[in-house]
């Protein structure tokens, strides 16, 4: 499968990912199995890159992909999450520091990492620009306690 660098990363990512929105059940009944072995075989097919965020299926997405990647060796591809559609109302001063690493933190629990790839706003609403300062300060302030420049190590717990 074709690889695409992806910037300020220092990674590169298949070109077609999986997006684990389905796995996540919220669009019908999708037993464990099924969802596993899905991302199993686009995997197995050289899919490098998973696309996932904190609300598919409540956090069910996220834990099933942390399932998976435990059960594989090898290099760990790179998986990307979401954060913000948590907020109930979902408004713009809702994207504080405190809210987004509480999102952050159950991302990484899900998921059974110490450090995530990838976390965009997840359907941010367009007031949010007004909060630049604060989200710089939010990514920076996470940063600091994983690593300055993303994560370390992108190996497979199992090598």
């Amino acid at each position: 499968m074709k690889q695409r660098k992806f910037e300020n990363t220092g990674s590169s990512v298949s070109e077609i990912g999986f997006g684990a929105w389905a796995i996540g059940d919220s669009w019908g009944d999708v037993a464990e199995s099924d969802a596993k072995s899905a991302l199993h075989a686009a995997l197995d097919n050289g899919t490098t890159f998973i696309d996932t965020a904190d609300v598919y299926g409540d956090g069910r997405s996220e834990r099933i992909i942390a399932d998976v990647l435990k059960e594989r060796t090898g290099p760990r591809p790179f998986v990307a999450t979401k954060a913000g559609r948590r907020l109930d109302p979902h408004l713009a001063e809702g994207y504080t520091a405190t809210n987004l690493n509480a999102f952050v933190d159950r991302s990484l629990k899900n998921l059974d990492v110490e450090c995530l790839d990838l976390v965009q706003l997840h359907c941010p609403p367009r007031s949010i620009t007004g909060l630049k300062f604060s989200m710089h300060w939010t990514v920076w302030s996470y940063r600091e306690r994983s690593a300055p420049m993303g994560c370390p190590s992108r190996k497979s717990k199992k090598g």
